[in-house]
């Protein structure tokens, strides 16, 4: 049976990796057009890579002491209002034991809230993300693209290897750029549909990154630290 990481990777190469690169190799002309378009990491990708045993996954429990762990990655966009997800989740019972495991992928894009972007968060010594040096790897991964902050929420389908499928909100916290103090931490939640709530945040990193800066003026980064810029920073459902 495949471990959850083993799944993770597989579910990622095979969907949302794709998304990333349709949407990375569009060139030009997607450049010229683009305003809020991000590429988004949920406890997957190079998060994990680091030294930080609470990068991934991510999870949240409910007040009953049940719990999910989830990864993925995608895209969003705020003009579309429109994203490309997908990732793995087990849940696990009170007392640690695996009962429901499987894929969940992203129907809907409900909001986004733009934190700003954060150029040097790749770069940050004693960051979860390594040392200095990792930080020009940045190019190679996300061409034009500069990390930054924001709290996204989704409508998922979450999609067990066996039992029912189900139908939940997805909110993503990434702590970067000017950072609200309602949302100080990294992290996720998830809200049933019918009932049932997970939102006491455990852990896990997620990150997003503002595609092709620079290209139009809601892209342009800003000289001061935790800076920001112009994109939508409010979708309505």
């Amino acid at each position: 049976m495949l471990s959850q990481k083993a799944l993770a990777n597989l579910v990622i190469a095979w969907v949302a990796v794709p998304s990333l690169a349709i949407w990375l190799g569009a060139g030009p002309a997607m450049a010229q057009n683009s305003n809020g378009d991000y590429i988004f990491l949920i406890a997957s990708g190079f998060l994990c890579d680091s030294s930080d045993s609470s990068a991934c996954p991510a999870v949240v429990k409910s007040a009953d002491g049940s719990s999910y762990e989830m990864s993925g990655a995608g895209t969003l966009s705020t003009q579309s209002k429109s994203v490309t997800a997908a990732g793995t989740f087990t849940r696990e019972s009170s007392n640690g034991n695996t009962v429901e495991k499987g894929i969940w992928i992203a129907s809907e894009l409900v909001s986004f809230d733009s934190y700003g972007i954060a150029p040097d968060a790749l770069m940050r010594t004693g960051s979860a993300f390594g040392p200095p040096a990792f930080g020009p790897m940045r190019s190679r991964m996300f061409p034009g693209s500069v990390p930054a902050g924001g709290l996204a929420v989704f409508r998922i389908r979450l999609l067990p290897v066996w039992g029912v499928s189900k139908t939940a909100t997805l909110e993503v916290n990434c702590a970067l750029g000017k950072v609200p103090d309602e949302h100080p931490t990294d992290g996720t939640t998830l809200t049933f549909e019918g009932g049932g709530e997970f939102d006491q945040e455990i852990r896990g990193r997620t990150m997003f990154f503002l595609t092709r800066p620079g290209t139009t003026s809601a892209a342009k980064p800003s000289t001061t630290e935790g800076g920001t810029n112009s994109v939508p920073t409010q979708l309505q459902p």
